[in-house]
């Protein structure tokens, strides 16, 4: 006598019921009106969450207390005389006098700072491009003995203070004989590791097929870096350059020891200049305003022209994307 374990040909189970109608009450008929979401579900859906506002907060007060400086310098440099001092100043001028922009550009001789700090900026930037895209593209995308420690090496001068190397660098100029001269003004910076560092980070982001094809291609070391390299890093190319032009426009401390002459003064240290110049014990603060305001229209060019480039190279899109 043998058991039979075959399922039954009497139709579906109880369950299989109880499944079909669960399906049936879960499907929507044809026609049916979309379920209703209930309104608090809906309003906790619209309504801005609480890190959502204390983001925008922080945000207006870190907007708010970046332009203020900059307003409040235009509001000086186009208001009256003097009354930056006055407790009492409005942030919208009494009466608007243009005035001090042109006694600013005369006092402060700023026509040849500007043409000098430009230049300078510039020459600066070319040599370090030049010097810090092959270094970053050695260490980032060749391989050979020693690489660690030489990179180590040149983060490690990260940590040594510019203060520490005016000095030396300055006895070095003095030497040569390029003191008090345009070319002694670039030569101490003719590279920096900090660009060297952000090109190298980029461009390890470069994936190797693209190393792997060029050579493949038959192309050489060289035209690796300057045709295919370069066009992907062209990002981080220019983030680097703004800053790299900002802080030798900006630079104080390495004109102040090798500038002497008035004639090859930079814009910050005829700003300098034009404030300690001043006869009167209480200086003219809306001409050294209006000065200010000068000295940084080539700053602010040059960040709106480079604005996007500058963003796709601080987020790290392009190469790796």
């Amino acid at each position: 006598m043998s058991v039979d374990t075959s399922s039954p040909a009497s139709g579906p189970t109880p369950r299989g019921h109880a499944v079909r109608r669960a399906s049936r009450r879960r499907a929507p008929q044809p026609g049916s009106a979309p379920a209703r979401i209930p309104a608090s579900r809906r309003g906790r859906r619209r309504s801005p969450t609480g890190p959502t506002i204390g983001r925008l907060v922080l945000l207006t007060i870190g907007i708010v207390a970046a332009v203020l400086p900059f307003v409040w310098m235009v509001r000086t440099a186009v208001g009256p005389r003097q009354t930056a001092l006055a407790l009492t100043s409005n942030p919208i001028p009494s009466s608007i006098d243009l005035s001090s922009f042109d006694r600013a550009w005369y006092a402060g001789d700023l026509g040849p700072a500007l043409l000098t700090g430009v230049a300078v900026s510039l020459a600066i930037l070319a040599l370090q491009l030049v010097t810090a895209i092959p270094a970053a593209f050695a260490f980032a995308c060749l391989r050979f003995r020693g690489r660690t420690a030489a990179f180590a090496v040149v983060l490690a001068t990260l940590l040594v203070p510019t203060q520490i190397t005016a000095v030396p660098n300055y006895v070095t100029i003095s030497a040569l004989g390029l003191a008090d001269t345009r070319v002694g003004l670039v030569l101490p910076f003719m590279t920096h590791a900090a660009m060297i560092f952000m090109l190298r980070q980029y461009m390890s982001t470069i994936p190797g097929s693209v190393l792997e094809a060029a050579r493949m291609d038959g192309l050489g070391t060289w035209r690796t870096l300057w045709t295919i390299i370069v066009p992907l890093a062209a990002p981080a190319i220019a983030s680097v350059s703004v800053f790299s032009f900002l802080l030798s426009y900006n630079e104080y401390l390495w004109p102040l020891l090798v500038a002497r002459s008035p004639d090859i003064a930079t814009p910050p240290l005829a700003l300098a200049r034009l404030m300690t110049d001043s006869s009167s014990v209480i200086p003219d603060f809306t001409e050294l305003a209006a000065a200010a305001l000068i000295i940084s229209l080539p700053s602010l060019v040059v960040f709106v022209a480079a604005q996007r480039r500058l963003a796709a190279g601080i987020t790290g899109t392009g190469a790796g994307a």
